[in-house]
């Protein structure tokens, strides 16, 4: 039963990281890259987050209602499987026009059959009093699945580039990192069918869904009511913007550290291990002093992150402020994110109408994928070099503090119920 159990949440953590590799994880690991080799500029790149984003919007609304219907097994396999036929598109250097078709259908295959599935499979796992052990280990453990891409993807890279990248020409840089596109998307492939054989389908808790609520237009209205949805909403819109800005870590330290492209995509890679150690902690904090005061914590130590990077203190040569800077963001950043639905529990909504409430929270808490991407690219083409990088910051910091007072009030609206 226990060999059982872990083997599920394996499966969860492998699905739950692999579908999204190809539209975020590459490109926050190789951003100096993918923009150069898809001639890209900051403000393109955040169009097609952008296009990604607007999609998602209707997917997480009509896919939350299709998780309180049907087996998560289908629906993760079926995501994955068309997630990897993107990548194989991806590999064939699409035009910017293209790539905003190919973000929109991304942003179709990840949310509608994917995301509310995957949330109210861990919530199952995790049983009435265990929430944040496993959004921890989903979080943890996604942090894991996507460092190790991470790090294959820099050894595909360099291997196919040579040892000199910095004297590697265009097309050279370019089948290189098709080479990575494709392990990516081959290894998704694998996960697909992996979880369409062993991923649990809970039927006793399907069938009590659909004996309970028949009606799918009666489950909104019953999320609506619930005054924690409305909070949780904020609170993600706000650490999810904070989570989108870890895109520009690997472009920071080449553009402002001096890192070669190698270099700067190990940086961002080695956030991602940071992840690892976070989600897990995070969480098991999290079910010792609720999610909702470590949620708290975490904004405030992304604040303080936000506020080094903010002031120009990280430039190149000050290692140790860039240092401190990343690593407070990441684990501010981080444990948000972990416990982002285990305080689903603590806000009172009940299990049966889990997909639909994630996806009704997701409606404007995952906005950021509309508008943060274009945001940043503003910033960063508009006012090129620190200036740009410090206005980024600067918005993470007012994030950090709108989603610090919204996790106080949902630790006082917890003590209320």
């Amino acid at each position: 039963m226990i060999l059982k159990r872990i083997f599920q949440i394996i499966l969860l953590i492998l699905a739950g990281e692999a579908v999204f590799i190809l539209p975020f994880v590459l490109t926050r690991i190789f951003r100096p890259t993918v923009l150069e080799v898809f001639a890209l500029s900051n403000t393109e790149l955040g169009a097609c987050f952008s296009i990604y984003g607007l999609v998602a919007m209707v997917s997480y609304v009509l896919g939350g209602g299709l998780a309180d219907r049907f087996a998560p097994r289908y629906l993760i396999a079926a995501a994955l499987v068309l997630t990897a036929a993107g990548g194989f598109y991806l590999a064939s250097y699409p035009s910017f026009e293209e790539l905003l078709v190919l973000y929109g259908y991304w942003g179709f295959t990840t949310i509608f059959l994917f995301w509310a599935a995957m949330v109210k499979a861990t919530r199952i796992w995790g049983g009435s009093d265990k929430q944040g052990l496993a959004f921890g280990l989903l979080d943890g453990g996604r942090g894991a699945v996507s460092y190790l891409f991470g790090v294959a993807g820099i050894v595909v890279f360099y291997y196919f580039s040579g040892t000199q990248i910095e004297y590697v020409n265009l097309a050279d840089r370019k089948e290189s990192f098709s080479q990575v596109i494709y392990f990516c998307s081959i290894v998704i492939l694998i996960i697909a069918v992996l979880a369409a054989l062993f991923v649990s389908n809970p039927k006793k808790e399907v069938s009590k869904s659909s004996e309970r609520i028949l009606d799918t237009l009666k489950n909104y209205v019953k999320v609506l009511r619930i005054p924690a949805v409305y909070l949780l909403m904020i609170i993600i819109l706000c650490g999810y913007s904070g989570y989108k800005i870890t895109d520009v870590y690997s472009l920071y330290a080449n553009e402002i550290m001096g890192y070669n492209e190698v270099k700067a995509a190990k940086v961002g890679a080695n956030m991602l291990g940071i992840r690892i150690f976070i989600g897990v902690i995070a969480g098991l904090l999290a079910d010792r002093f609720t999610s909702g005061r470590m949620m708290l914590s975490g904004f405030l130590v992304t604040f303080l992150g936000a506020l080094l990077f903010a002031l120009g203190w990280v430039q190149d040569g000050d290692f140790i402020f860039f240092l401190i800077a990343i690593i407070s963001t990441a684990v501010g950043v981080y444990a948000i994110r972990t416990l982002y639905f285990a305080a689903v529990q603590e806000g009172n909504i009940p299990l049966a109408v889990t997909g639909t409430a994630v996806g009704v929270i997701s409606l404007l808490g995952y906005t950021p994928d509309v508008f943060m991407g274009p945001l940043i690219g503003y910033f960063l083409d508009g006012y090129p070099g620190l200036v740009g990088f410090q206005l980024v910051f600067a918005s993470l910091a007012g994030f950090s503090i709108i989603g610090a007072i919204t996790s106080w009030l949902f630790m006082r609206l917890k003590k209320q119920t």
